[in-house]
């Protein structure tokens, strides 16, 4: 996507088509929601959407007006009834329906940084993982999967020992006790995510288990997101991912 400078000296754009654009390019007010413009040029990344509450038609209006300054959209927690709307306004958006994600993806040339590493322990956190997935894909880096790895048959994460070694920076998610994080930092020497999921029995108490149990952990290297935060362990693991890389190379 183009820059404002790019545009009004290859377009040729008047004084007061730049004006006009600069007038809402920190935000836009849709009257519900104000639109954050410069969230790209701060972060380097648009504006994610949280579909979660909000109404089909809103959402088709917060990301309609997201691509009209961006070439990415990511839209979390959305139903493909959301979706249904969203494409109706964004032909070119993709549902991933475990995800439960939107994207569109415009960028013209797509230089991905290898490193990402996401880890599942049971298929019951996939939702989460591949949210994760999803985002850190979306913002510029390869990502490998490993699914179903829970230590209740820990042979079957030893298995992925070279993988492990080989990453820059791995997501963790696991549910239940949440051990996974903890065990493969002590494997590795990359940065592990932990993200704990809601999935368990009652005295899981909807993820506050995994939780306690990934904030204690008494393995040093790993960072611990919210809840079923897969976006937000997506979004670190890609900086970290980018920087490390930087490093690197």
């Amino acid at each position: 996507m183009r820059t404002l400078l790019q545009r009004f000296r290859d377009d040729g754009l008047s004084v007061d088509e730049v004006i006009s654009e600069l007038r809402e390019l920190p935000y836009q007010d849709l009257g519900f929601a104000k639109v954050d413009h410069h969230r790209s040029i701060r972060r380097g990344f648009p504006e994610v959407i949280l579909g979660q509450g909000k109404t089909s038609e809103q959402v088709a209006s917060i990301a309609k007006t997201l691509l009209e300054r961006s070439d990415r959209l990511l839209v979390t927690r959305v139903n493909h009834d959301t979706f249904s709307v969203v494409q109706s306004n964004v032909p070119d958006a993709r549902y991933d329906e475990t995800a439960r994600t939107i994207v569109v993806d415009r960028r013209e040339h797509r230089q991905l940084a290898t490193g990402v590493l996401v880890v599942c322990a049971g298929t019951a956190d996939l939702p989460v993982a591949s949210e994760a997935c999803v985002t850190a894909e979306l913002m510029g880096c390869e990502v490998e999967r490993i699914y179903d790895v829970g230590v209740a048959g820990i042979h079957r994460l030893l298995d992925q020992l070279p993988a492990l070694n080989k990453a820059r920076v791995i997501v963790a998610v696991a549910g239940m006790e949440g051990a996974l994080p903890s065990v493969i930092s002590g494997l590795v020497e990359a940065p592990v995510i932990a993200v704990p999921t809601s999935v368990g029995y009652g005295a899981s108490f909807e993820g506050m288990a995994a939780l306690l149990a990934m904030l204690n952990s008494c393995s040093p290297g790993i960072g611990v997101v919210n809840i079923d935060n897969g976006f937000g362990a997506g979004y670190l693991a890609a900086l970290i991912n980018k920087v490390s890389a930087q490093t690197t190379d």
